[in-house]
């Protein structure tokens, strides 16, 4: 199936694209010649997806899903994921009040914030992430999905499993994947809470990061980027993010702390995050 999703220019799919292909996890994800795949489930069905810019301000999606009916909760997903509705005029008026914001919005004004196909996904992806590299996150990612993922049927040369479920994270015994214990048992822990409120991860619910503040092992960085991501609330700002204040210390030439960071944050509100994500974007890092 082919789907076209309009967005309103400009798109910077490259720097999407760089984000998504910086962190595809193997046998879930692939980027090949500026078409970035992946593998899907839904309500227990399994497929995949490739999605690819083309003429007339849109993105093409190739869609390979059992459930025809699934279509329009797919096609939601993917507006959120690669933030087809952001009201770019309104963000770019508002962070413009800032020269430094006003200068990487004019170098990148088509840049968007990336979401997920996933709230479980992008949790347990944003666990593993804490305190180790990209890169190593990864490798730890691809190791779950491998072990615990259910196989693609019929698989692809790059696409062999979807991410596993929350049954199957919630008892197991992930430390095993070459983590400290502890991180183990916040995954599990994360993947239980899904069972417990199937609406954990929903975007635009009341409360969500206080109710990630709630579990064990979930700080405010990882809150906040979960929050960024996948609950979509533009506001959320990962505030000792190193990456942030790296980027900012960088721009302005001076040492910058978490604290100075927040502060200057305060006048970019109610968009931090996308203002986050150009900060990322200068260092050519997209965290």
């Amino acid at each position: 199936m082919r789907l076209l999703l309009a967005y309103q220019p400009p798109y910077d799919w490259p720097a999407m694209l760089g984000f998504l292909s910086a962190r595809a996890v193997a046998g879930m994800e692939t980027v090949v010649d500026g078409v970035y795949s992946r593998s899907i489930g839904l309500n227990g069905v399994h497929g995949r997806f490739s999605i690819r810019p083309v003429a007339g301000d849109a993105l093409e999606v190739t869609l390979d899903f059992p459930d025809p009916t699934a279509v329009p909760q797919i096609v939601t997903r993917l507006r959120r994921m690669f933030d087809l509705d952001a009201d770019l005029p309104a963000i770019h008026r508002q962070l413009a009040g800032d020269p430094l914001m006003e200068r990487l919005m004019a170098e990148r004004p088509g840049l968007r914030v990336p979401g997920a196909w996933d709230g479980l996904e992008l949790a347990i992806r944003a666990v593993l992430g804490q305190q180790i590299t990209v890169g190593a996150a990864i490798k730890l990612a691809g190791k779950l999905v491998a072990q615990y993922g259910q196989p693609l049927q019929p698989p692809m040369p790059e696409l062999t499993h979807v991410f596993p479920d929350a049954a199957v994270l919630a008892v197991a015994d992930l430390a095993t994947l070459g983590m400290p214990k502890s991180r183990g048992r916040t995954l599990s822990g994360v993947a239980q809470a899904l069972l417990d409120d199937p609406l954990l991860f929903e975007p635009g619910r009341e409360g969500g990061v206080a109710r990630l503040l709630a579990l064990h092992g979930i700080g405010d960085w990882t809150a906040q980027y979960i929050a960024l991501r996948q609950l979509r609330e533009m506001d959320a700002f990962p505030s000792g993010d190193v990456g942030l204040i790296n980027a900012l210390a960088a721009l302005e030439g001076g040492p910058v702390t978490a604290r100075d960071l927040l502060r200057r944050a305060e006048a970019w509100r109610p968009w931090r995050g996308y203002a986050a994500q150009h900060l990322w974007t200068s260092l050519n890092r997209l965290d």
